[in-house]
């Protein structure tokens, strides 16, 4: 049994890594091939989880910065899914709304989570059938608002999450960057948060297992089961995060 405040540890530990570059007036960054940004910060809180992650089991890791080819991790059945920055253009836009990922999988599913957003120093967790934490203080989403509060991203919009908004009348929308909107689901801020376009797994590993046990789902658009992990391609299909009471897919 994994002692998740040992994993917290190791998420604050890279967080605050990730602030001392935070706080420069320049930070440079380069592109990968998937168009997205990568920082030092990115790098060093990558280094920082790994190296930290050994010292307290055996499992093997898969980061956003150490792919992992399917033949090698096809037979897995328990390891850390990571993103040690998530949320790298907002790290950049200076807005605060980054965070640092750490999943725990088993059999294709998360069984532990933490999310830690280094500024202001929140940290979102939760282990299968233990329910979901924030700062220590249980989190659960009770809302039966009716007039519906939805999450949109900063940077990932698309007119097919408008138009979802406007098919569902949804006029109350939240814009809000990294895992952090799924993290607001779980504590009740908001109701729905379609994604409609492009994730990877360590993207919403950590966020599924807060998100599943303070009451809420992510629904594959595709399948219309809650999205799994550890699949041949590691991006995700398009999903629906929400409230288990409410239903998008039938």
């Amino acid at each position: 049994m994994i002692d998740i405040q040992k994993v917290i540890s190791i998420a604050k530990l890279a967080g605050t890594e990730i602030l001392k570059y935070y706080i420069k007036d320049n930070i440079d960054f380069k592109i990968k091939d998937d168009n997205s940004p990568l920082t030092i910060a990115d790098e060093q809180s990558h280094k920082i989880i790994y190296e930290e992650l050994k010292k307290i089991s055996d499992f093997p890791i898969f980061s956003e910065e150490n792919i992992i080819a399917y033949e090698e991790r096809k037979n897995w059945n328990t390891f850390w899914l990571v993103d040690p920055l998530d949320g790298t253009k907002d790290f950049l836009a200076k807005n605060g709304q980054f965070t640092v990922n750490i999943a725990l999988i088993k059999d294709n599913k998360p069984i532990l989570g933490v999310v830690h957003i280094p500024y202001p120093n929140d940290t979102y967790y939760a282990q299968k059938n233990k329910g979901s934490f924030k700062n220590g203080q249980k989190i659960y989403n009770n809302s039966k608002r009716k007039d519906l509060i939805a999450a949109n991203s900063n940077f990932y919009s698309t007119k097919d999450m408008e138009d979802f908004f406007s098919e569902h009348k949804i006029k109350q929308i939240k814009k809000i960057g990294s895992s952090i909107k799924i993290c607001l689901l779980a504590e009740g801020k908001i109701d729905v948060y379609p994604r409609l376009n492009e994730t990877k797994e360590w993207d919403t590993a950590a966020t599924h297992i807060i998100a599943n046990e303070a009451g809420c789902k992510l629904i594959d658009i595709k399948t219309k089961k809650e999205l799994i992990y550890n699949k041949e391609n590691y991006r995700n299909n398009f999903f629906i995060a929400s409230r288990n009471d409410l239903e998008y897919l039938k």
